[in-house]
């Protein structure tokens, strides 16, 4: 009966994505007739894959109870680090490789931390946050580094049918992937009770520390993976790329349904959600509202967001409560 609740409380949540989606695209609508037309619908969400790569990661961690702050300058940095590695000459394929191996040891980095030096994630990705960053910013200076041009524009690549954009399908099948790794999988179902209660699992012979690891690794792994992707989209690489995107990665998760107290989460919501940020951004795009703006609209609903989940969790607790006296 308690996983039948669960379960249903999840499917719930997808709701609200779900719900602000449909109202997102029928606002887009009366904006403009071309917000309908398919493949400038998934043109304009395939400028978004970054934010949803992050996503996948961020899904993750905070359905651990953990947050990583630092996610979106681990891009930054390699980002700069994988261009300035193709501009001395490296093989791009090798480079690449190095690049996303980067990220994903930028995240192992946040991991050791936290699972073995049981320090707070959150106070852990805040300083990483700042040092990713600075390191970034200490490698390239003021300047920009050209991508090679062959590997430029991958948001002009299409699939066969010259309708899906490459990173829309590799963000699709991503988010597929980890999405059945979280809901199906032995380590999906280890990520939640963890999230749950982490001093139980550990009674329960789940290898905490392991665990942890491992997530934030999958946090970094997405991180190279996006930055690489940014390079491509850009063609250049600065170290102030993704600046700020922590917030729309935050948001688009805890909207999706994932609590951010953990123990509950879904990659269906979370991609729902990075939907309708897409859609909040194009149909602000088409009225003129200026990017400053835009930010402060995506601040608030992160607020509301977060305020609507206390209230239902608070609400929640006081019954439990009620029941126990």
């Amino acid at each position: 009966m308690a996983a039948l609740q669960e379960r249903f409380a999840v499917k719930r949540a997808e709701l609200v994505p779900l719900g602000l989606l449909a109202a997102a695209m029928i606002a887009g609508g009366m904006l403009s007739p071309h917000f309908w037309d398919l493949r400038y619908l998934l043109d304009s969400t395939s400028l978004h894959v970054e934010t949803g790569l992050l996503v996948i990661g961020m899904t993750f961690v905070i359905a651990l109870g953990q947050i990583d702050l630092s996610a979106a300058s681990n891009l930054a940095l390699v980002s700069c680090a994988t261009a300035k590695l193709l501009q001395m000459g490296v093989h791009p394929a090798v480079g690449i490789c190095i690049g996303i191996g980067l990220g994903t040891m930028l995240g192992i980095v946040n991991g050791l931390l936290v699972a073995y030096a049981n320090l707070p994630s959150f106070l852990v990705t805040l300083g990483t946050l700042a040092l990713y960053r600075g390191i970034a910013q200490a490698l390239m200076g003021a300047a920009s580094v050209k991508f090679p041009e062959s590997l430029c524009g991958i948001d002009r690549w299409y699939l066969p049918g010259g309708i899906v954009p490459v990173p829309f399908a590799v963000f699709v099948v991503l988010a597929a992937a980890f999405g059945v790794a979280l809901a199906k999988t032995t380590f999906g179902r280890r990520v939640i009770a963890i999230g749950a209660n982490s001093t139980a699992s550990e009674y329960s012979a789940i290898k905490v520390n392991r665990i942890v690891l491992s997530v934030f690794a999958l946090s970094g792994l997405m991180a190279g993976i996006a930055g690489v992707m940014m390079d491509s989209r850009l063609g250049v690489a600065r170290y102030d790329h993704a600046r700020g995107l922590e917030l729309e990665v935050i948001t688009a998760t805890v909207l999706g349904g994932t609590s951010i107290y953990g123990g509950k989460a879904t990659m269906t919501g979370s991609f729902l959600a990075l939907l309708l940020m897409a859609a909040v951004h194009v149909s602000l795009g088409l009225a003129n509202v200026k990017t400053e703006i835009q930010l402060t609209i995506i601040g608030a609903v992160l607020v509301l967001t977060l305020a609507i989940g206390g209230v239902f969790s608070g609400a929640k607790a006081g019954g439990l409560a009620g029941r126990a006296e």
